[in-house]
């Protein structure tokens, strides 16, 4: 295999330029209006099954650029999704991103009462009085409380990006958000993590900033 001699600044134009062409040689078609979404998806995982397993609700990305230039705040379930998403192009609308998830005092609540933190985590962010978009990419149990608040008709989700990793109720969690009318963008499968929820939303972030949406 050669060696490809690239300028730094041209990595990430050329690695979007690999992604095209082999989803061209596999055959594998997308959505043109979420091309730049599931393309950062794949260039963030160099894993192609995204193509075919992220899922959008109707007029999805429409109404998560809306929530963005309302100045929603994003409510991540780990400080690697807090790190990840770009808090410059987000602030530019007023918008922060929060993570509960290391409070010494969710954690001891979390302990109390016998539930994750992530339950606590989603309490403490449908009491803010903005728009919230949550970005999930580890805790299924974060999912599932939204789902919990949602049925109860205590809160109701802005926006949800379900994209949890694992093996334990991961699956199911993202169906029970998949079965409601919130917003969402979900990663059907056990497939996703922190980095896939912050490549979500910079991947809006990115193609707002070009003025596509």
């Amino acid at each position: 295999m050669m060696i490809e001699h690239i300028k730094p600044n041209e990595i990430e134009k050329r690695s979007f330029e690999i992604i095209t062409a082999e989803l061209c040689e596999r055959g594998i078609e997308i959505p043109e209006d979420k091309a730049f979404l599931i393309k950062r998806a794949i260039h963030t995982t160099a894993d192609f099954d995204y193509a075919e397993t992220l899922t959008f609700s109707p007029d999805a990305i429409t109404i998560i650029a809306s929530l963005i230039r309302e100045g929603a705040i994003i409510v991540t379930d780990t400080n690697m999704g807090l790190s990840g998403i770009n808090k410059t192009e987000l602030a530019k609308y007023g918008g922060e991103v929060r993570c509960f998830m290391a409070d010494k005092d969710v954690a001891e609540e979390a302990a109390s009462r016998g539930v994750t933190r992530a339950t606590v985590s989603m309490e403490r962010a449908a009491k803010f009085d903005k728009k919230v978009i949550f970005a999930i990419g580890n805790a299924p149990t974060a999912l599932i409380e939204l789902r919990r608040m949602y049925d109860e008709k205590l809160y109701v989700p802005s926006f949800v990006i379900g994209v949890p990793v694992g093996f334990v109720n991961v699956e199911a969690a993202k169906d029970m958000i998949m079965e409601t009318e919130i917003p969402y963008i979900i990663n059907r499968g056990r497939k996703g993590g922190s980095n896939v929820a912050a490549a979500i939303c910079n991947a809006v972030l990115y193609e707002m900033r070009k003025g596509n949406i």
